[in-house]
């Protein structure tokens, strides 16, 4: 039985009795549903009951394993951030030469914000709470500092080669690929609609990759 009374669907009880005898898969599957319903939903919107239904089991494994709904978002968003923040140290961009490290990483940027959506809508709804949760994560910090080091280091060879300008700051660098990423998909159903253009074809997409890595450098060489 459910918490209105009825009964549970033999598939939906079988489901719930794997996800209870395998702790991580239940909360990787709690997770996972967790930031479908936050990412379309936003903090407010965003219900504990439909969280359990998606994941497959029961609000009493969410409280369980999360505490409750302000620390489960908690940790969709820490698990958003070690996400891109994992991919990024991947790359290597200090073993490429300055301007190919640069390149590499508006590419990768861009690339992820397209196929990871529910990063960007995340990222709007903490923003929304001006990032009331973000700040309690002593985790987030840390997986920050080390993309700051990584690219000043990759700036600071381009500066004594000639490469980049000596003002070259990398937050600003950061920021310039980040902003031009994130505000096209963002409005790009406003702005395809305004400016009678598909933002969404092919076509646009790789034209504004190519204007992403052009725009980078441009800001940046000496």
């Amino acid at each position: 039985m459910d918490g209105s009374g009825e009964k549970k669907p033999a598939k939906r009880r079988s489901q719930e009795r794997v996800l209870q005898r395998d702790p991580e898969r239940t909360r990787a599957a709690i997770l996972e549903a967790a930031t479908r319903e936050f990412a379309e939903n936003g903090m407010g919107g965003a219900r504990v009951d439909a969280i359990a239904e998606r994941a497959g089991t029961n609000k009493r494994m969410l409280y369980h394993y999360f505490g409750d709904k302000e620390q489960l978002y908690l940790h969709v968003l820490e698990e958003a951030y070690v996400g891109i923040r994992t991919a990024e140290r991947e790359l290597h961009i200090g073993d490429r030469s300055p301007e190919e490290g640069i390149a590499e990483l508006a590419l990768f940027t861009w690339r992820y914000f397209l196929k990871h959506p529910e990063f960007l809508s995340l990222l709007g709804t903490e923003n929304l709470h001006r990032a009331r949760w973000l700040r309690q994560s002593v985790r987030l910090k840390e997986l920050h500092s080390h993309l700051i080091v990584e690219l000043t280091e990759v700036l600071d060879r381009g500066k004594k080669t000639g490469v980049f300008i000596d003002a070259a700051d990398p937050l600003n660098v950061y920021l310039t690929i980040a902003s031009l990423g994130y505000f096209y998909i963002s409005n790009q159903y406003t702005l395809s609609t305004i400016f009678g253009r598909d933002l969404q074809e092919k076509g646009n997409l790789d034209a504004w990759e190519r204007h992403i890595v052009h725009v980078t450098l441009a800001s940046i060489k000496a």
